[in-house]
């Protein structure tokens, strides 16, 4: 009998992808207006530069760890209360403004100071554009009350919670919030699923891990032997990790629980 869904939040339920294109359209356009550079190719060097620099810094296996990403970087704080997170938090002004003032070199235009503007245009534009998938809201109402609901994110609570602060209609649909950075490990590693079941006090076979990544969320599900559902809504390619169902949209939920409560 199913109980309870444990759901991921970024790309599940906040379409967190679109919010960092919008943010890096936006301020590539910035660039556009100053130095005519193609703002598409401008948003292909800055995310390359930022890729290599985050992961040239000491805290990028922590990172893994915990499951925060390049472009989290580019506009995090990290003002967590955390060794590893107190060296981010020194780290990413510097980072920000390299990987922009990096990416417009690419074009042959050095220009720091400009970089440190888009640097902080950037975190400024993802705060003002978080969007929610058209049918989170819906399958959330649907649910609610059917079953107990868990939100089991990778990420740093500050910057998780800001996600959440920005979207404050989520956040009274869980009984409980389960954020790596304040665990100290991320999904795929087991020992997150299993405390997750234990806030809930549940066992593995009475919930459901929902979540877009192969490589965390279904593998981390599958490692502690609890049913996934991988919504992959962009027709993403299987790897080697198989979800016990696959759907294109959250609606699809429905028959699945039904099936499994039978």
């Amino acid at each position: 009998m199913i109980k309870a869904i444990f759901f991921d939040l970024d790309d599940t339920l906040l379409w967190d992808q679109k919010s960092v294109a919008e943010a890096f359209k936006a301020t590539c356009q910035a660039a556009q207006h100053k130095y005519g550079i193609d703002p598409e190719a401008f948003e292909e060097a800055v995310r390359k530069e930022a890729r290599e620099l985050y992961a040239s810094y000491e805290t990028y296996e922590f990172t893994q760890m915990i499951g925060i990403n390049p472009f989290e970087g580019l506009w995090g704080n990290f003002l967590d209360d955390d060794d590893n997170f107190r060296k981010m938090k020194e780290i990413v002004p510097t980072y920000r403004k390299y990987a922009w003032t990096k990416g417009l070199q690419a074009f042959g235009i050095n220009d720091p100071a400009f970089g440190e503007e888009l640097a902080e245009m950037f975190p400024a534009q993802r705060r003002k554009s978080p969007f929610v998938y058209d049918e989170t809201f819906q399958v959330l109402d649907e649910l609610k009350g059917k079953y107990q609901l868990l939100l089991l994110t990778n990420g740093s609570p500050d910057l998780q919670n800001t996600k959440l602060d920005i979207t404050p209609e989520l956040v009274p649909y869980f009984d409980q919030i389960v954020i790596s950075g304040a665990f100290g490990r991320g999904k795929p590693d087991p020992s997150i699923f299993e405390h997750a079941l234990e806030v809930m006090g549940l066992q593995k076979d009475e919930v459901i891990m929902v979540g877009d990544n192969l490589m965390t969320d279904i593998l981390g599900a599958s490692r502690v032997g609890i049913t996934s559902v991988w919504i992959n809504r962009h027709d993403k390619e299987r790897n080697e990790v198989i979800p016990s169902y696959e759907i294109k949209h959250l609606e699809e939920l429905y028959p699945i629980l039904a099936e499994l409560n039978k």
